[in-house]
């Protein structure tokens, strides 16, 4: 009996965890579940889009040749020149994947930065809200991590220059967007969108899943929404 009592106990104590709404937490318990979960999204994500294959192989986040060039593109794959566009597509994402692990530090430091009252409008916000902050406070210093990477990676392929060239040339027409007129900055923005994505996905997760959440303290928080 008193094995079955202590059970009970123990089962009605975990459903309260999950029971308490954002009002019955304090802030700093609130604040660092939040940071716990988006430290996991960060993590998962960048080891995911690091390894090899991690963009290429995924349909989410496979960097392609973009707008018109995208065109120009098939058009020379039905010319038989198919073995050029895949070159320079798989040196663009073999290039996003060498720079996304230099993510992770400044995406954790920019977790460990948030305030009380950003993990507050974090909690009541859109399911994506987390993520939005992170792309906000931490794009910039990740793109000036990620630009010198993609470009000693793309440099080493011929069909950059070619690609840079002709970007360039449809730049100054405005048939591309201005960061896709060199290669290394077409792909690092591409990258960051694709970590961005991942990451929101990741929230999503943990959102619609709280104990899929590595810590207790997260599992509690997002528990409460």
């Amino acid at each position: 009996m008193l094995r079955l009592t202590t059970l009970a106990a123990g089962l009605l104590l975990s459903a309260n965890v999950f029971a308490l709404s954002l009002s019955d937490l304090s802030q700093q318990d609130a604040s660092g579940g939040l940071k716990d979960a988006l430290i996991q999204g960060a993590q998962v994500a960048v080891k995911q889009l690091g390894a090899p294959g991690g963009f290429s192989n995924n349909p989410d986040v496979r960097i392609e040749l973009p707008g018109k060039l995208g065109k120009a593109a098939k058009t020379m794959k039905m010319m038989g020149m198919g073995a050029q566009v895949d070159q320079l597509e798989a040196s663009m994402n073999k290039a996003a994947e060498a720079a996304v692990p230099q993510a992770q530090a400044l995406l954790v430091d920019a977790v460990k930065k948030m305030t009380v009252a950003d993990a507050k409008s974090i909690l009541s916000g859109p399911q994506d809200s987390a993520t939005q902050y992170l792309n906000k406070s931490s794009r910039e210093q990740i793109r000036a991590k990620f630009l010198p990477i993609v470009k000693q990676a793309t440099d080493q392929v011929g069909l950059a220059q070619q690609y840079n060239a002709f970007a360039g040339q449809a730049a100054s027409f405005g048939v591309v967007d201005a960061k896709s007129s060199t290669v290394e900055s077409y792909v690092t923005e591409q990258a960051l969108d694709g970590l961005f994505e991942m990451i929101a996905k990741q929230e999503e997760s943990i959102r619609q899943n709280p104990a899929a959440a590595a810590t207790s303290l997260a599992k509690k928080v997002f528990g409460a929404l």
